[in-house]
């Protein structure tokens, strides 16, 4: 949790910085990017915590 946390903080930061810096807009690029693998990672988390052995 405190990973996904983290790498939303980044996201945001880059995200902010990309739009606010007159020609830094690659680091939009660059926090979207790591947004999506970030929300990606989540989902493929939960995905296999819900999985249960059967017997």
């Amino acid at each position: 949790m405190v990973l996904f946390l983290l790498l939303v903080l980044v996201a945001v930061v880059l995200g902010i910085i990309g739009v606010a810096a007159e020609g830094l807009g690659y680091l939009l690029a660059v926090g979207i990017v790591v947004l999506v693998a970030d929300v990606a990672l989540a989902a493929v988390r939960l995905s296999r915590r819900g999985r249960r052995p059967l017997r």
